[in-house]
């Protein structure tokens, strides 16, 4: 029988889409990476996964997976590979709140499991742009980070079991519910990250935290990043550890927003300043978050007090502190337009980096001092979730030329490495990544990958090509 045949018999006529059916398949979010995949399947349950997989294996295609489709580096790249959906893997299993746990599949879109936390009175902390569209398939994959990194960590730090299909069909039951468990290698952090290329997560047991009662978010102007930095920390101290975020956007970017979107409003009244920062505090407590015989809430008066003494010293130039949901909604607005209003001008060179936090404002000096040699008109914008280190900084070169475009990506890896930081933060590897892989990475690291992938993987079949370059 044929590939098609087979899996038509293990799934139905209406879960093995070619032709036509393909469009939305054909490429990802940055429409870069167009694809040619030779059918794409939707199997229902983790049963009919592992059957994908084994019929695959009988065929000898390379299975990519995917999910929401919502990557930026061409992690579900295929050229006449078989694409394995999840989404309709899309069951919130069961929301255990005594135990502050969530029980999902892969397909399950992070906006819905933010609602079916919240209505339990919980909440999970992973938050980014694509939340509306990305799946915890996906998330887990790339090991997403978002805005919330700060105080809860990467979705690495968010996830206590997963279930995964290996390339032959078998199903790893890693669905741990412990926080505690020594019981020999933890397993499932071979495959959070893998970008499919170890097999296909089907399912996952995550963390959920108690939900906000309260937020407190301000824009400030700073003087510096150093002075941004001193900012964070007495604001940790502050608050014990409440901030949330703390997002870098300064005057490029801001610039930028005002020409591609010129119906989003500027912070201060439209003054311009080099360091606008978004910083958000969230309290579960009664005493910071019930309102005073005044109306105050303590959580806001704190915020609005030790930005006040910050000011006082002359660190902080400028503040809004948002005083009710729909100002609070609108400063998050202009940090969540990013992706947008980036790719929104071509050609582009995009990284995503990641710093010590002392080491940011020295990458940009440097980067932004070698940058003229290499193209004297070009012009640079970033933004960054300060707070972890992560910058998103982009290029804008004056010419379309993929030396050029290699020579600028291999200065900002001569920067990044020369600080101590990393050339690939939150976006995963993918196959833009793979020469900064090759060029950047411990070679007895490549070489300890290759070993986990020819194991699980022997006959590369599973997002060949991607993450590890040969």
């Amino acid at each position: 029988m044929t590939l098609l045949a087979d899996l038509t018999a293990a799934l139905g006529a209406n879960h093995v889409l070619t032709g036509d059916d393909l469009a939305k398949y054909r490429h990802d979010w940055t429409l870069h990476y167009p694809s040619n995949p030779c059918a794409v399947a939707r199997p229902g349950d983790t049963a009919e996964v592992a059957e994908v997989l084994r019929i695959a294996a009988r065929h000898g295609v390379p299975v990519v997976p995917v999910s929401g489709l919502t990557g930026l580096v061409g992690g579900a790249y295929t050229d006449g590979g078989l694409m394995l959906s999840v989404e309709r893997l899309n069951r919130i299993r069961d929301i255990r709140p005594d135990a502050r746990i969530a029980i999902v599949e892969a397909g399950v879109v992070l906006d819905r499991l933010h609602e079916a936390a919240e209505a339990a009175g919980l909440y999970f902390p992973l938050w980014f742009g694509a939340r509306g569209s990305a799946m915890i398939g996906g998330v887990l994959s790339t090991n997403a980070g978002g805005s919330n990194v700060l105080r809860y960590g990467s979705t690495r730090a968010l996830c206590l079991g997963l279930e995964v299909v290996l390339a032959d069909g078998r199903v790893l039951n890693l669905m741990s519910e412990l926080h505690k468990d020594n019981s020999g290698y933890d397993l499932k952090q071979m495959f959070i990250g893998a970008e499919g290329t170890l097999g296909v997560i089907t399912a996952a047991v995550m963390k959920l935290v108690p939900r906000p009662r309260a937020y407190a978010t301000a824009t400030l102007a700073v003087r510096s990043l150093p002075d941004a930095l001193a900012l964070l920390n007495q604001l940790r101290e502050a608050t014990g550890g409440l901030v949330e975020a703390f997002e870098l956007m300064p005057a490029t970017y801001m610039r930028r927003l005002s020409e591609a979107r010129p119906d989003v409003a500027l912070p201060f009244g439209g003054t311009r300043h080099d360091i606008n920062i978004l910083v958000e505090i969230a309290a579960t407590a009664p005493r910071d978050t019930a309102p005073d015989v005044n109306g105050d809430v303590p959580l806001t008066m704190l915020l609005q007090d030790t930005l006040a003494a910050l000011m006082e010293t002359g660190a902080i130039l400028d503040a809004e502190i948002a005083q009710n949901e729909a100002q609070r909604r609108a400063m998050w607005q202009r940090r969540e337009l990013a992706a947008e209003i980036t790719v929104d001008r071509q050609p582009t060179i995009d990284t995503d980096i990641c710093l010590p936090l002392d080491h940011v404002a020295s990458f940009l000096d440097r980067i932004h001092a070698r940058l003229p040699a290499l193209d004297p008109k070009a012009e640079t914008l970033h933004i960054a979730h300060l707070g972890d280190g992560n910058i998103h900084f982009t290029v804008y070169p004056s010419r379309d030329d993929g030396a050029l475009s290699d020579a600028v990506i291999e200065a900002v890896e001569d920067e990044v490495q020369a600080l101590g930081g990393s050339f690939s933060a939150e976006h995963g590897v993918g196959l833009s990544k793979l020469p900064s892989m090759k060029r950047r990475k411990d070679p007895v690291a490549l070489e300890v990958m290759r070993a986990m992938k020819r194991a699980l993987d022997p006959d590369n079949r599973m997002n060949p090509g991607k993450v590890i370059p040969d």
